[in-house]
């Protein structure tokens, strides 16, 4: 095989396109149930969130991070917002909204599915949150506490 196989590659480079990024503001009559959770670290080393300091950890900007990067791959089905967020307390809280109506039975499992799998690793492994838990969250690799609500009004 010749050594300048790839010479012309240029001619195939295709660009990441930033403007995918949604413009759109979140509008509520999007979506069709709303749920907001509450999120505590499971088997927390820290007491409130203005020590993850000591672990080199900014929480808000962490947050604003992974929802950010969540809302953006998700557009066409969820969209997560930050709701309260005080350092003096050891849990956050958070909307969820869903395109599809989630059935009663169902509710438990995707909520805890979703919060488990599609956002906790984004916070354990890509934010270092690991650093915030003990040795028993980091065997079960279990990031969060979570307790939720379905917000009608």
């Amino acid at each position: 095989m010749d050594g300048n196989f790839f010479a012309d590659y240029k001619k195939f480079i295709v660009l990441p396109d930033d403007n995918e990024v949604s413009k759109e503001e979140y509008d509520p009559r999007d979506y069709d149930s709303y749920y907001i959770l509450t999120l505590s670290l499971y088997d927390s080393l820290i007491s409130s969130w203005s020590e993850a300091i000591k672990h080199e950890i900014d929480i808000n900007k962490s947050i604003e991070t992974v929802l950010g990067e969540f809302n953006k791959r998700q557009k066409k089905a969820y969209h997560l917002q930050l709701l309260e967020l005080d350092d003096t307390k050891s849990y956050f809280i958070m909307a969820l909204s869903c395109k599809t109506k989630m059935e009663d039975g169902d509710t438990d499992a995707r909520i805890s599915y979703f919060v488990e799998k599609m956002i906790a690793n984004s916070f354990y492994v890509g934010q270092s949150w690991y650093k915030l838990v003990g040795d028993k969250a980091r065997v079960e690799r279990k990031l969060f506490r979570l307790s939720y609500r379905e917000y009608k009004q």
